[in-house]
C-alpha cells in the first residue's frame, strides 16, 4: 500500500490534561468532533463518547453517547430506572450512527447499561464501549466514574521522558500478571494501591527500569490472563478503581520505573454484553465471516477498514498514554492482525486485492496509529509481538515500515530455549541455534523476551526446561541469563523467573514466594538481581543495541566444546565488556580468548561463583595479555572457563 499523510492530532472541546483528568465543558459532543470520528481521524474519542458527568444548562448530570449506527432505538438503563428502557431513550445526532441524552441527578458510580433495539425488533443489553469504570465480574454491567481530580506526582518524570532515547538506554522490563504476582493472606488479589507499594519497591530493588502489565483492560473470564477483553476504557475492577491504578504508574515513575501496558487492539472477546454485533449487527467487527472470526482463540477480529472503529482503538492507545501516563505499549498478536491467513486453514480466507495474504486495511491502521502515537508522544514505546518475519515492522512509517521502534525477538527466544533444554551432549550438534540470532540480530530494533507464553501450557518454568540434575539446571539458567544480558536487544522476564519459581505460572494463585527460603532459589534470586545492577551500570552491554558497531564476534565456531565469545562495545575504544559462554558441564583449563587490548582484565561477574550457587570454579588473579595473536587479535588471555557458565571480563589497565 502507499504510505499516507494522516491528519494532525485534533484537540477538542474537551481537552486531554497531564493531569490526568479531563477538563469537562457543557457538552462532550461537537459537531466536529463527531465529523471526525466518522472520518477516523478523531484519536480521542473517549472525550465525548461513554458517559461524562457535566453540568447542563445549570443541572448536574451524566451525558451519555453511543456509537450504534444500525439500532433501531437506544436508551440508557439501570437500577436509576428499574432497567426501564422506556424511561431513557436516546436521540441520534444526524447520520453520525451516534445516539446521546442528558440524564440529570445521576451520580457518580451509578450502574448502566445501553439498552439497544436492532433493526429486526430484537432487544439486547451492552455495556458501554467506553466506560472508565465497570462493575466488579462475573456482573458485566458499566459504571459512571470521573477521571478528574487525581493529583499526579511524576512531573520530574514526565519532564525526564522528553529527552529520554530508548534506544541508548537500558530497558530491561519485569513483565506482571497483576492478579498473581503476589497476593494476601486469604488467598484474595492484592488492589492496585497495596499491590503498587510492595510492586515498586521490588522491582526497584531488582533493579529493574519498566514494568511491563499484561493487559489490565476490563475482561469476563480470568483465564483469559485480560487478552480477551470487553471494556477498552475500563481498568479492570478486579483490583479496585481507575485512580488507585493512576496510584501505581504514579508511583512507579516517582521511583524512575516505566511502565508499559500489554494491549490487544486485534481481537476481542464474543460474549454478549461486549462488543460483539454490538447493535445486531457486525459493527466493530467485519460483516464477513472470514475476517472477523477468530476460531482458534474463540474470538472476534476488529474490521480496519471501518473508521469509526479505528477512531476508537487509536483513540484508546491515545488514552492509556494521556490520562494514564503509560509510558509505551506492547501490541498484542500483531501477526494475527497483518496476515489474513493467520491461524488459517486453506479455503477459510481470501487473498487481498493483489492476491496476497496481508490485511492491507490493517497494514494502514497500524501505521495510522504509530504516526498518531509519535506525534503526540515522541518518546513512547511502541513494541510489536509480531511472530514472523514481517519485513520492516520498527522501522518508520516514511520509509516503508509499520512504525513500531520495537518488535519481540521470537526467533531468537525460540532457538535459545530449543538449544537450552539440549543435554550438553547434543549442543555441539546444534551451535547455530545459539548463534543464529546474529544473522539478523539488527534489522530490527528488538525486544528479547523470556515471557509469561513460555511459562504456561505443559511448556515447564524456565528453570524447569533446563536438562540434568538440580544443581545443573540452576547452573544452566544461570549461564543462559547472562548470555542473554550480553545479547543484542533489549530485556523481558516474566514474574517469578528471577528466583526460578520451578512450577509452571499459575493465574489464579501467587508466585511461590516460599522458595527464596530454599538456597539456590535464593542465590538466584541474589544473581538475578547482581546481572541486572551489572547490565544497569554497563553502558557497553545497551548503549548500542541496534547496530553492529556495539557487537563483536571473538570466536562463535567453537561448536565442539560449545563455547562463544563475544564484544559488548561502545564508541569509547576501552569501554566495552568480553563475553565467555561454556555450555557444557566441562571445566575448561587453559583456554585462549583473542581480546581486543592489551592490558589487564578482572573477572567482572561469573555465573559459576559460588555466592550464586556455582561450583566456584573462578579467575581470581588479575589476567595479564600474552603477546600472542588469536582469534584475529593481536593479543590474548588463557583462563580457565567454568563448567555450564557465563563470565564477563572488564580492561582494568595497562
Amino acid at each position: 500500500m502507499e504510505n499516507k499523510t494522516y491528519p494532525s492530532t485534533i484537540i477538542l472541546e474537551i481537552k486531554s490534561s497531564l493531569t490526568g483528568g479531563l477538563a469537562v465543558k457543557n457538552s462532550p459532543l461537537s459537531e466536529y468532533g463527531i465529523y471526525l470520528f466518522n472520518q477516523g481521524d478523531n484519536y480521542r474519542s473517549y472525550q465525548m463518547l461513554g458517559s461524562h458527568l457535566i453540568n447542563f444548562n445549570g443541572e448536574n448530570g451524566v451525558s451519555f453517547a453511543v456509537w450504534a449506527p444500525h439500532a433501531k432505538e437506544v436508551s440508557v438503563v439501570g437500577d436509576f430506572n428499574n432497567w426501564n428502557g422506556n424511561e431513557h431513550k436516546m436521540s441520534r445526532c444526524g447520520s453520525s450512527g451516534i445516539w446521546k441524552i442528558f440524564i440529570p441527578a445521576i451520580a457518580e458510580y451509578t450502574v448502566y447499561k445501553y439498552q439497544i433495539t436492532t433493526s429486526y425488533g430484537k432487544i439486547v443489553l451492552k455495556s458501554d464501549p467506553y466506560a472508565f469504570f465497570s462493575e466488579v465480574r462475573p456482573n458485566t454491567a458499566s459504571k459512571v466514574y470521573s477521571l478528574e481530580n487525581y493529583s499526579w506526582n511524576d512531573h520530574k518524570w514526565l519532564e525526564k521522558k522528553k529527552h529520554y532515547n530508548s534506544y541508548k538506554s537500558p530497558m530491561l522490563t519485569y513483565e506482571v500478571h497483576l492478579g498473581s504476582w503476589r497476593r494476601g493472606t486469604d488467598g484474595e488479589c492484592l488492589n492496585y494501591k497495596d499491590m503498587a507499594n510492595q510492586l515498586v519497591a521490588y522491582v526497584k530493588e531488582m533493579n529493574y527500569t519498566h514494568i511491563e502489565i499484561m493487559p489490565i483492560c476490563e475482561h469476563p473470564f480470568d483465564g483469559s490472563w485480560g487478552y480477551q477483553a470487553t471494556g477498552y476504557y475500563s481498568v479492570t475492577s478486579r483490583y479496585g478503581e481507575p485512580k488507585d491504578f493512576m496510584y501505581l504508574i504514579d508511583l512507579c515513575h516517582q521511583n524512575d520505573i516505566g511502565v508499559i501496558l500489554d494491549w490487544v487492539p486485534g481481537h476481542f472477546c464474543r460474549d454478549d454484553h461486549g462488543l460483539r454485533k454490538f447493535d445486531g449487527q457486525p459493527l466493530f467487527e467485519s460483516d464477513d465471516p472470514m475476517l472477523a472470526e477468530n476460531d482458534e482463540w474463540g474470538t472476534t477480529n476488529f474490521d480496519y477498514s471501518r473508521y469509526e472503529v479505528k477512531s476508537f482503538l487509536i483513540s484508546n492507545a491515545m488514552f492509556w498514554l494521556d490520562v494514564y501516563h503509560i509510558d509505551g505499549l506492547r501490541i498484542d498478536a500483531v501477526a494475527n492482525m497483518l496476515y489474513l491467513d493467520y491461524g488459517k486453514e486453506d479455503g477459510d480466507w481470501k487473498p487481498n486485492i493483489h492476491g496476497g495474504n496481508g490485511n492491507l486495511a490493517a497494514m494502514d491502521f497500524l501505521r495510522h496509529l504509530n504516526h498518531v502515537v509519535f506525534e503526540n508522544h515522541p518518546n513512547a514505546l511502541m513494541i510489536a509481538e509480531e511472530s514472523t518475519s514481517w519485513p520492516l515492522i520498527s522501522k518508520p512509517v516514511y520509509m516503508g515500515g509499520m512504525g513500531f521502534n520495537y518488535k519481540w525477538n521470537m526467533g531468537w527466544m525460540n532457538d535459545m530455549l530449543k538449544y537450552m533444554e539440549l543435554n550438553p551432549v547434543y549442543r555441539q550438534w546444534n551451535h547455530n541455534l545459539l548463534t543464529f540470532s546474529l544473522m539478523y540480530a539488527f534489522s530490527e530494533n528488538y525486544v528479547l523476551p523470556l515471557s509469561h507464553d513460555e511459562v504456561v501450557h505443559g511448556k515447564k518454568s524456565l528453570v524447569d526446561k533446563m536438562p540434568g540434575d538440580y544443581w545443573q539446571k540452576f547452573a544452566n539458567l544461570r549461564a543462559f541469563y547472562a548470555y542473554w544480558m550480553a545479547h543484542p536487544g533489549k530485556k523481558l522476564l516474566f514474574m517469578g523467573s528471577e528466583f526460578a519459581q520451578f512450577i509452571e505460572w499459575k493465574y489464579y494463585d501467587s508466585l511461590d514466594w516460599h522458595l527464596l527460603d530454599y538456597p539456590l532459589h535464593k542465590k538466584m534470586h541474589d544473581y538475578v538481581r547482581k546481572l541486572n545492577k551489572f547490565y544497569v551500570e554497563q553502558n557497553s552491554l545497551w548503549e548500542i543495541d541496534c547496530d553492529w558497531k556495539g557487537f563483536e564476534w571473538i570466536d562463535c565456531s567453537d561448536y565442539s566444546q560449545s563455547v562463544i565469545a563475544l564484544i559488548r562495545k561502545t564508541k569509547h575504544l576501552q569501554d566495552f565488556v568480553i563475553v565467555i559462554c561454556n555450555f557444557t558441564p566441562e571445566v575448561r583449563y587453559g583456554y585462549r580468548v583473542g581480546v581486543p587490548l592489551e592490558g589487564k582484565y578482572i573477572e567482572a561477574l561469573n555465573s559459576d561463583a559460588e555466592e550464586f550457587g556455582g561450583s566456584g570454579v573462578r579467575n581470581i588473579q588479575d589476567m595479564i595479555t600474552e603477546k600472542v595473536a588469536w582469534h584475529n587479535q593481536e593479543n590474548s588471555l588463557v583462563l580457565t572457563l567454568p563448567p555450564l557458565s557465563t563470565i564477563y571480563l572488564k580492561i582494568t589497565g595497562k
